[in-house]
């Protein structure tokens, strides 16, 4: 079962091209500071404008680097029912843990023909599957019910990354999927009341920039210490929420640039922040940094 603190990893550029370099130097951080694990070719990874090609050297790059340290998400999911059945098959060659599969989007398809969708790729892998959930960018939700007959028909559909943003959900579905399918939170934000509802993790966007941090409020929710995980969740909370005052993952890029780890490049139609946008990421950055 997926549970802990996932990172959602950027993929860094530099003109133009894929930095494996700075990529595998970022994944090396993450190895350091505990993380559970590690999504590559996400939407924080950039993957609607990655090339297959890149995909692929992306995913073997962080399993080169990981090597068995922490586990590995690889997204596969799109709108092509045939291309994310391909993508997750090279996934499961390159010897993922796991393929993380998004609803499809701007079709728009039928709860039917969702159930349809993911049972199909479920059916052309043995890889465990985490869906996910994002109805805010897919402008399609999957439903309770469709996420319950989807745990029940495919054995290897084992968990679901839930950034509806909705707590009753998540409260919902926990009541009526089997214990060991996992739920992690899909926002940063909600981290702390998901888990108190019957999340496991996170899958996060924050912990490129501080993993040891974001790890510490997701064991103190495991182990059930809310009042250290509140304190946590109040020191991040205006940096989970300024995380995403432009496009994700516009401002974590930016960050991630000011620190020197990466090129804060990004790929049209994503572009730089404002200069308005980043004055108040600076702010709140520096501010978090005074409260560590």
């Amino acid at each position: 079962m997926f549970r802990g603190t996932f990172t959602a990893l950027v993929t860094p550029f530099r003109n133009g091209d894929v930095d494996l370099a700075a990529f595998e130097k970022s994944i090396e951080a993450q190895i350091v500071a505990g993380i559970s694990g590690v999504v590559a070719v996400g939407t924080t990874g950039e993957s609607p404008t990655l090339t297959h090609e890149e995909k692929e050297k992306v995913i073997q790059c962080t399993m080169k680097i990981t090597n068995g340290h922490c586990k590995v998400l690889a997204g596969t999911g799109t709108n092509s029912t045939r291309d994310a059945i391909e993508a997750t098959k090279f996934a499961e060659k390159a010897g993922v843990d796991g393929a993380l599969l998004v609803a499809p989007y701007y079709n728009k398809p039928s709860q039917e023909g969702l159930f349809r969708h993911f049972k199909a790729i479920a059916e052309a892998t043995s890889l465990p599957i985490m869906l996910y959930n994002i109805p805010g960018r897919c402008s399609v939700d999957i439903g309770p019910d469709t996420v319950v007959r989807l745990a029940e028909s495919c054995g290897n559909i084992v968990s679901i990354k839930e950034a509806s943003g909705s707590v009753e959900r998540v409260g919902e579905l926990r009541r009526r999927l089997p214990r060991e399918f996992s739920i992690m939170s899909g926002d940063d934000s909600l981290t702390l009341p998901l888990m108190a509802v019957g999340a496991v993790g996170i899958v996060s966007v924050a912990s490129n920039l501080f993993p040891a941090e974001v790890c510490a409020l997701v064991r103190a929710c495991e182990s059930g210490d809310y009042k250290s995980a509140e304190s946590l969740h109040r020191k991040m909370f205006p940096l989970f929420k300024d995380l995403f005052i432009e496009p994700n993952p516009v401002p974590v890029k930016t960050a991630l640039g000011w620190r020197g780890a990466i090129s804060a490049e990004v790929r049209l139609p994503l572009c730089e922040m404002t200069d308005a946008n980043q004055a108040r990421l600076r702010k709140t950055l520096e501010a978090f940094e005074k409260a560590k």
